[in-house]
């Protein structure tokens, strides 16, 4: 494995969570990540298959979840996503930054963050 990427590793990044919030997170986790990829995510094992397993179970209960990506940043190893989520039609926005960390092109470690939006905002810029 090389130490230089040879597609962006933004791209990557984006493309592991748009197939993952589809239902296609086993599918993702193979094409994206290292044999020895973690997590930091406090409620699941540290494992890939078991993130996998938690990502799938989601998307399958929310079918009609959304993922909207609002910004990427690349520095070096490390890419930083802000996501919209929203669960459902009905559901509020979910301002989501997950950091991933990369050996060569693959994702070797991920953390996130999620913060629902409040139903009654003080902040009159929004989350986004």
């Amino acid at each position: 494995m090389t130490d230089q990427p040879t597609t962006s590793r933004k791209a990557t990044a984006v493309a592991f969570l748009r197939q993952a919030a589809t239902g296609q997170a086993r599918e993702a986790f193979r094409a994206y990540t290292s044999a020895g990829f973690r997590h930091h995510n406090p409620f699941f094992r540290a494992d890939a298959e078991s993130l996998a397993r938690a990502m799938d179970e989601n998307a399958a209960k929310n079918p009609d979840k959304t993922l909207e990506v609002e910004r990427a940043l690349e520095d070096r190893d490390l890419v930083a996503v802000h996501c919209r989520v929203r669960l459902g039609p009905d559901q509020p926005d979910v301002a989501v930054v997950h950091l991933f960390r990369f050996e060569g092109d693959v994702i070797v470690e991920l953390w996130d963050i999620a913060q629902p939006a409040p139903k009654d905002m003080v902040n009159e810029r929004g989350m986004f």
